[in-house]
């Protein structure tokens, strides 16, 4: 399989030898951020038992939370495909913003105008000090391939979203799809 170079907008998705760990066993990570002092990502594939409106008490809001990585989990980041609507967004790559203007994003909450196709919540983020990423690349914690669904990914990741990476990747990767999440239980 052929894998690119890390960049602001790749996927990074997990080998099947990461076991153990909580946060980046089966994950897919969009990166938002990669350059000479780090990179900063976000799990798509991490659903937590939240809602929106669990950390946001005046708003109704059923769109659910993702685990975005180990670091600052009690902080919640956003990224989205709407930065008309959320001022101050920046691109991360093909349609895909990061942040903006919170009181935008709650107004827009409080009409209900928001979709989860359009927009996604993470406690948290995935971060690599500068060469950490470069350094578990070398060690195959990771396979870094385009994101061939664009903006479109916020309503494609799914829980699933590991499995079906490994399913196209095909060859070897084939039967971790269907193998459990820890290997001792086989």
């Amino acid at each position: 399989m052929t894998t690119i170079k890390p960049d602001k907008g790749v996927l990074l998705v997990a080998e099947p030898s990461i076991i153990g760990d909580v946060s980046f066993n089966r994950s897919i990570v969009l990166l938002a951020e990669y350059n000479d002092n780090g990179s900063v990502g976000f799990i798509l594939n991490k659903p937590l038992k939240y809602k929106l409106r669990d950390f946001i008490p005046e708003i109704s809001s059923d769109l659910e939370v993702y685990n975005g990585g180990p670091v600052e989990q009690d902080n919640l980041y956003f990224i989205h495909k709407i930065p008309e609507l959320i001022p101050d967004s920046v691109e991360i790559s093909n349609g895909i913003y990061w942040g903006g203007d919170f009181n935008a994003i709650m107004h827009l909450l409080k009409e209900d105008r928001l979709k989860k196709e359009q927009i996604r919540f993470f406690l948290g983020y995935s971060g690599w000090s500068s060469e950490q990423l470069e350094e578990e690349l070398e060690v195959q914690s990771w396979v870094v391939v385009p994101n061939i669904y664009e903006n479109k990914i916020l309503g494609k990741s799914n829980i699933n979203f590991w499995k079906e990476k490994m399913m196209e990747f095909g060859g070897d990767y084939l039967i971790w799809s269907n193998a459990p999440e820890d290997p001792s239980y086989n």
